[in-house]
């Protein structure tokens, strides 16, 4: 499955589109974590916990995007976008949302 951020593939034709998809990951933050992300605020720096839970929930909802490809028939995704945020009453957990433009493409 190729999978792009542009409408277009580099060296590839676009023969059919095969509709728009999207997929989703929610991925709950536990005490812990909330604990070391609250140290990292105050005292500067990157949180690796919440990084590494971004990154699952991107990476969970591209897979799923990708089997949904399939089951439509096309061979690759453009025009890829992600959107995150948060949700539940104490915004405790990651949302990821990715879509994509389902079609079917061969080299040219």
């Amino acid at each position: 499955m190729i999978i792009a951020t542009t409408p277009t593939l580099e060296g590839y034709k676009i023969t059919e589109y095969r509709g728009v998809g999207t997929a989703q990951a929610i991925m709950g933050a536990n005490i812990g974590r909330d604990f070391l992300a609250g140290l990292t605020d105050i005292f500067g720096g990157r949180s690796g916990q919440y990084e590494g839970k971004i990154e699952e929930a991107s990476n969970t909802a591209l897979e799923e995007l990708k089997v949904k490809a399939k089951a439509k028939g096309a061979n690759a995704i453009v025009g890829i976008d992600f959107d995150f945020g948060t949700v539940g009453s104490s915004e405790s957990m990651m949302l990821c949302v990715v879509s994509g433009t389902f079609v079917m493409v061969e080299k040219q």
